[in-house]
């Protein structure tokens, strides 16, 4: 769903995973920086063409603002079949079936809110992995190291409903206990 006026800005509807929203994390000694594992059912074709669009933009501008006028041959790209494997050989967890699977970061942290108040940040005790809403995206080229591909930085983050919670991490009470809801004065 993509109204921006930057054609390598998109927003989309996913499912976090991997939500660092709060702290900023290392992934094997690298700089700590702000992520999301996002996952984007397969059936949803629109988003998966907006992230397409968007990928392809940023593709043609690297070419000849980071790749010297080539586009490289062995490119990398953010977006990953949550059915395949990951680049080590494992596979992907089972809530990754059927999914497209994206990560994006950040240096800085991101704007985390709530369907039902933009102007107000959620409480880190409001957010965690498994929970569905929107994220802005920008993607752009790189090269690094020897790498070259289309990378994936993390803009803002909307809460839009809850979820079953992902990755082993515990459930609030109110998520376990939901629908109960009887007035303690009512147990003797």
């Amino acid at each position: 769903m993509s109204s921006f006026s930057n054609p390598k800005k998109v927003m989309i509807p996913c499912r976090f995973s991997f939500l660092h929203c709060w702290e900023p994390d290392s992934v094997n000694g690298s700089e700590p920086k702000y992520s999301v594992t996002l996952l984007i059912p397969k059936s949803d074709t629109a988003t998966k063409a907006d992230l397409d669009a968007s990928i392809q933009a940023a593709a043609r501008e690297a070419i000849s603002k980071v790749w010297n006028g080539t586009k490289p041959p062995a490119l990398r790209f953010p977006i990953h079949d949550g059915d395949g494997v990951r680049q080590s050989g494992d596979p992907y967890g089972p809530e990754c079936k059927g999914h497209w699977v994206l990560t994006a970061s950040t240096k800085r942290p991101p704007q985390v809110v709530g369907i039902d108040n933009i102007r107000c940040q959620l409480a880190p005790q409001d957010i965690y992995s498994g929970m569905y809403g929107r994220v802005t995206l920008r993607f752009f080229g790189y090269s690094a190291s020897g790498n070259r591909g289309i990378g994936c930085g993390l803009g803002n983050v909307l809460k839009t409903r809850d979820g079953e919670p992902l990755g082993g991490g515990q459930a609030t009470a109110e998520y376990d206990f939901a629908g109960i809801g009887r007035a303690p004065a009512a147990e003797i």
